[in-house]
């Protein structure tokens, strides 16, 4: 028999969409809880639509990326009908999560006051751009303007370099897990209290967060600490390829290097003997690294620098790192047919990090297509087929 897994019992009603929110209900769901997608009819979660070559947003890897193992329900939420419907789901329920602008759940007669009238068990997780008051708190929140507003974007290895987008969705995804993090608190909580409560999550607070060394050494000292800009870390170009050393952690990682690369000792050289000096002639020393790496492989130049046992690694591509043994070994790539796309081509999806001996992640079902469980969903609340035909005709649930 399968042991259950550690939310199986706990259901969600998810409001999220793009990515912030979503990639949270999914860890949710990923290791049991019933995630029930509350999407507009006709449309759904902006994702599935948010790809040129999938207009009609059936196999839009952007969307499935992020809603596995949950059900879709698709409700018109403008008149009382639709919200009748989620009130009633939220009887039963133990979470809301939305990532709307600050005051829309509210306005919808959604907010935590509202519902918590309905069960007071509910919890409520709101995820914003910019929290919940203040100046920015209702701008439309985006993980681009978070990184620049929260000082990532502008902390940069080398300051010569152009300011740029950091290409991965780095605020969605730490603000989501730190949603996910705010959930599972909440819910041990109510264990002890009997009732819920409302929690909120940004994408700023945890760009802030997620800077805790450096903003502690601004705040403290009034210094730049950026880990990036150490003289003995960088990238370096070979004749195939590229690397990264890290020349710390070591008592003379300088020495190290200078070995694995066949250069004289430069911590000798009154230039590079302290971090100081290999700070001030950072540009001097990385010409000399680059002018030898330069001159053999990838793989050569990782040889002579781990016989050293420095920090270094090849620089690869994504689909390089999603064909390696490393990620074949930690079974993080998942596969299952895509049942409900209207396709038959294998669903092929990056698992969760997250590895527990007694309750396992599991993919149990495709990302869902739009309503594909509306009927299902309403049944389960009692809902008879005549009045769930009667909210289809009325187009209220579709």
């Amino acid at each position: 028999m399968t042991a259950a897994q550690p939310l199986t019992g706990i259901k969600v009603l998810d409001f999220t969409q793009v990515m912030m929110g979503p990639c949270a209900t999914q860890m949710l769901a990923d290791y049991g809880a019933d995630v029930v997608k509350i999407e507009r009819p006709g449309a759904g979660d902006l994702s599935r639509t948010s790809l040129a070559d999938d207009p009609d947003g059936l196999n839009n890897p952007v969307f499935r990326s992020l809603n596995r193992n949950k059900r879709s329900i698709a409700l018109d939420l403008r008149g009382e009908a639709g919200k009748a419907v989620v009130y009633d789901l939220v009887k039963t329920a133990d979470v809301v999560v939305n990532n709307f602008r600050a005051g829309v759940m509210d306005r919808m007669g959604f907010g935590y006051e509202a519902l918590s009238k309905i069960n007071p068990r509910i919890i409520c997780a709101f995820g914003s751009g910019f929290g919940q008051s203040g100046p920015l708190s209702h701008k439309g929140g985006q993980d681009i303007l978070a990184q620049a507003l929260s000082g990532v974007m502008a902390r940069k290895p080398d300051q010569s370099l152009p300011t740029s987008v950091y290409a991965t969705a780095l605020a969605d995804y730490s603000a989501g897990m730190h949603l996910v993090q705010g959930i599972l608190l909440a819910l041990m909580q109510r264990e002890k209290t009997g009732v819920g409560q409302a929690l909120s999550v940004s994408l700023y607070d945890s760009m802030l967060a997620m800077q805790m060394q450096e903003a502690a050494m601004w705040l403290q000292r009034k210094r730049e600490l950026n880990w990036g800009a150490f003289p003995l870390t960088g990238v370096f170009v070979t004749t195939d390829g590229a690397l990264v050393i890290v020349g710390a952690f070591k008592a003379n990682p300088l020495q190290d290097i200078c070995r694995a690369l066949g250069l004289p000792d430069l911590s000798a050289d009154q230039n590079y003997a302290t971090f100081a000096k290999q700070v001030e002639n950072k540009a001097e020393l990385h010409r000399l690294f680059r002018s030898k790496l330069s001159t053999d492989t990838t793989a050569h130049w990782l040889a002579r620098l781990e016989e050293q046992d420095l920090l270094c690694a090849p620089v690869q591509t994504l689909g390089e790192a999603l064909s390696s043994d490393q990620t074949a070994a930690n079974n993080m790539i998942v596969s299952l047919d895509a049942n409900g796309s209207g396709r038959n081509e294998p669903l092929k999806l990056v698992a969760s990090p997250i590895t527990m001996d007694a309750s396992a992640f599991r993919l149990r079902h495709a990302p869902p297509s739009l309503g594909e469980h509306g009927s299902e969903i309403l049944g389960e609340l009692g809902y008879a087929p005549d009045r769930i035909a009667e909210l289809r005709k009325g187009k209220v649930l579709s």
